[in-house]
C-alpha cells in the first residue's frame, strides 16, 4: 500500500490532534488505482516550521491554516507555489472570504475545508485531493515519457538515416567525379552497397510506419482463416538467399493446413521477424529449426537458432522499442531495433505471447503462443 505524507499545519492543537484521529488509520481507493493510499502524518503549529520542513521532506498533500502565527498560510502558499514543490495544498480555515479564496487558488490551492468540519467532511475532502494529486502525476508521467519517447524517436531515426546517406552522398560523389575511370563495371561494388544501404532506410521507415500503425490504434486489420503453413514456406523462401550465402540450413515442421483466424500480414510479419533474426544472428553453417503445433485451443509457433544466443541482461532489453543488441558478435548487423518490439506487441494484439530461451554461444528458441 502507497503512503502519502500529509503535513497538517495549524496553531491550534485540538485541530491537529483530531485530523490525526481521523487519518490515522484511513486509506482511499479507486477503481483504476492499483494499490489504496494511506497517510502518513506529521506536523506543524507555523507557517516557518512548515516551512522547514517541506524544504526537508517530501511532502505530498499539506492540509493548511491561514491564520497563523508569524508567516500566513497565504504566505506558505505562494512559497511552494515559488519553489514549484509538487505538493497539493487543502486549506482549512475558520476565516474563509472571496479575497482569502481567489488569492488561494490563485497560489494552486486545491480546496477549501471551513472549520469546524466533520469527520467525514474531512475524509471525503482528503479522497478527492488523493484522486485529484493521483490523476496529475499520471498527467505529468505520461507526459514526460511521452516527451522521452519522441526525442528518442528522432534521435535513433536521424542516427539511422543518416550514416547510409552520408555513405550514399560519397559513393556518387564519386561516380559524379568518375574519380576511378569511365568503365561502369568498376564503379558496381559502391552501387551495389548503395543498394543495400537504400534497402536498410526502407527498412526501417516501414518498421516506423507499422509502430506508428499499432500505437495509434489505426492499423488496418483483416482478420480470417490463414493457412500459417503456407506463411512459414513463403518467409523461408524470403529468407533462402540470405542462409544460403552462409550455409545455414532451415527446417519447417508443421503440418499443411495449419489453420488460424487472424490477419495475414501480421502472422507473416511476425514469423519473417524471427526467421529473419535466426538468420542473421546465427552462426555459418548454422541451423533453423522452425516449428508450427495447433490444437483447437492454442497456436504453438518456435523458432530455433544455433546463433550467437544472449544473455540475462539482453534477454530483458530484447522486447523494448529501438533496442538492439550490441557486442562485438553483433557490429556488423544491420538493423532498426524495432523488428522483435513490433513482433511483440503484433503477437498482443492477438492475444498471445512470446517469450525466448538462449545461451550465448549455443543460441536462442523464441515461442508464441496465441489463442485458436
Amino acid at each position: 500500500m502507497e503512503k502519502l505524507k500529509v503535513l497538517i499545519v495549524d496553531d491550534e492543537p485540538g485541530i491537529r490532534s483530531g485530523i490525526n484521529r481521523v487519518l490515522a488509520n484511513y486509506t482511499v481507493g479507486y477503481p483504476f488505482m492499483e494499490d489504496d493510499f494511506a497517510f502518513d502524518l506529521t506536523e506543524a503549529e507555523t507557517g516557518e516550521k512548515a516551512i522547514e520542513i517541506i524544504n526537508a521532506e517530501k511532502i505530498d498533500i499539506i492540509l493548511l491554516d491561514n491564520q497563523l502565527p508569524g508567516i500566513t498560510g497565504i504566505e506558505v502558499l505562494e512559497y511552494i507555489k515559488e519553489k514549484q514543490f509538487d505538493i497539493s495544498v487543502m486549506m482549512i480555515t475558520s476565516y474563509a472570504s472571496l479575497d482569502l479564496a481567489v488569492k488561494a487558488t490563485n497560489n494552486g490551492a486545491y480546496n477549501f475545508v471551513p472549520k469546524p468540519f466533520t469527520p467525514q467532511e474531512l475524509k471525503s475532502s482528503i479522497e478527492g485531493i488523493t484522486k485529484n494529486l493521483f490523476l496529475k502525476r499520471m498527467t505529468q508521467k505520461m507526459n514526460h515519457e511521452g516527451k522521452q519517447i519522441r526525442f528518442q524517436f528522432l534521435s535513433v531515426l536521424s542516427h539511422e538515416l543518416k550514416s547510409p546517406i552520408n555513405a550514399i552522398e560519397g559513393y556518387l560523389k564519386i561516380m559524379q567525379d568518375k574519380q576511378v575511370g569511365d568503365n561502369i563495371d568498376d564503379y558496381m561494388t559502391m552501387i551495389d552497397r548503395s543498394l543495400e544501404r537504400i534497402k536498410g532506410m526502407r527498412s526501417l521507415i516501414m518498421d516506423l510506419l507499422d509502430l506508428t500503425k499499432i500505437e495509434s490504434g489505426k492499423k488496418t486489420r483483416s482478420l480470417k482463416k490463414v493457412d500459417l503453413y503456407e506463411i512459414a514456406k513463403m518467409v523461408i523462401d524470403t529468407m533462402s538467399p540470405m542462409a544460403i550465402q552462409r550455409n545455414i540450413k532451415m527446417y519447417l515442421n508443421a503440418e499443411e493446413n495449419t489453420y488460424i483466424n487472424a490477419d495475414h500480414d501480421e502472422m507473416e510479419m511476425i514469423l519473417n521477424n524471427l526467421v529473419s533474426n535466426a538468420v542473421k544472428y546465427n552462426k555459418d553453417d548454422g541451423k533453423v529449426n522452425i516449428s508450427i503445433i495447433s490444437d483447437k485451443s492454442i497456436v504453438k509457433i518456435s523458432v530455433e537458432d544455433t546463433g550467437i544466443g544472449l544473455n540475462d541482461e539482453e534477454k530483458e532489453k530484447l522486447f523494448q522499442d529501438f533496442v538492439r543488441i550490441k557486442n562485438a558478435k553483433t557490429k556488423n548487423i544491420t538493423g532498426s531495433g524495432l523488428g522483435l518490439s513490433i513482433t511483440k506487441k503484433m503477437i498482443e494484439l492477438n492475444g498471445g505471447t512470446i517469450a525466448v530461451e538462449s545461451t550465448p554461444d549455443v543460441g536462442s528458441t523464441f515461442t508464441v503462443t496465441i489463442p485458436n
